[in-house]
């Protein structure tokens, strides 16, 4: 086997970082000795290094921005993520954020650097009425489409601040996923360590 899982930059990213991070996520309760054991494994195995690659990434990323240095990652210590924070984001970028300083830093980052028009912020609160009815409304069981008035929803200026909050998360969102596509575009995989989803391997997984 390799001494390392993938190519970075010009520089390898040693197996072993993979290692302590497969050591760190229990694997799937699936019965050893059996061919779906053996499967989940590969899988796991290639999961963890879009994992660690996107550490990686982060770091190189962090430099480049000038952002302070993320602390060295500690698999052991894995933060507890909310669900809420990233149920949407896909299982590698998931734990990517709950394991990388680095990759966090970024996020932030990429949320600080979005301006949401304050148009698009009033459209958003026009088109979503039935998120902003007031809690009498709601216990009456209004109908924010057909049988609400003007006083069954918070005023716009009370919920202003928080969906541009949303909207700027949102779009920060979007930013990781667009640099991640693109910063590991060039990153070159060994045997056993592609991306899940990659079909040059026979047990590939389209899922993030």
């Amino acid at each position: 086997m390799s001494e390392h899982a993938a190519v970075v930059g010009g520089e390898t990213v040693p197996v072993e970082r993979v290692e302590a991070l497969l050591a760190a996520v229990p694997a799937r309760d699936v019965e050893t000795r059996t061919e779906a054991f053996a499967r989940a494994e590969r899988q796991r195995r290639r999961w963890a290094t879009q994992v660690v690659v996107t550490d990686e990434l982060a770091r190189r990323a962090c430099v480049e921005r000038g952002l302070a240095p993320p602390a060295e990652v500690s698999p052991e210590r894995v933060p507890a993520v909310s669900g809420t924070d990233v149920a949407d984001l896909g299982s590698i970028v998931a734990v990517a954020l709950a394991h990388s300083p680095a990759a966090r830093a970024l996020l932030a980052a990429l949320e600080a650097e979005q301006r949401v028009p304050e148009e698009t912020v009033r459209d958003y609160y026009v088109r979503n009425r039935d998120r902003f009815l007031t809690k009498d409304a709601l216990r009456r069981g209004v109908d924010p489409f057909s049988t609400a008035d003007a006083g069954d929803f918070q005023p716009y200026e009370r919920v202003r601040d928080d969906v541009m909050r949303e909207l700027r998360r949102a779009r920060g969102r979007l930013a990781f996923f667009d640099w991640l596509d693109g910063a590991r575009a060039g990153v070159e995989y060994t045997a056993g360590h592609e991306h899940p989803g990659d079909p040059a391997h026979p047990d590939h997984e389209h899922r993030h």
